[in-house]
């Protein structure tokens, strides 16, 4: 299937760039790209929001399992390697 789509000179200039550093013609590189984007979209089901949140933000609900683990291993090198109270 043939269709149209509009792109900047400079995204058209790199994509031409980077289908001619891979030896790919200009279909196959964005051919490869959209299975690529369509895939990871069906594979996984992760809420919508910013690209920072899926990596950084969506676990910000184990900050306090976090915490405790930091205070018992603290509290475990405290009985091993006492700290000097000069």
């Amino acid at each position: 299937m043939k269709t149209t789509i509009e792109l900047s000179d400079a995204l058209f200039r790199k994509a031409k760039t980077a289908a001619l550093h891979e030896g790919l013609s200009l279909k196959k590189l964005f051919t490869q790209g959209l299975e690529m984007r369509l895939r990871k979209s069906n594979i996984s089901h992760k809420p919508a929001g910013p690209e920072w949140m899926r990596a950084y933000g969506a676990l910000r609900y184990l900050r306090h399992e976090r915490k405790k683990i930091e205070r018992a291993i603290e509290s475990e090198f405290e009985k091993i390697e006492p700290e000097d109270r000069a």
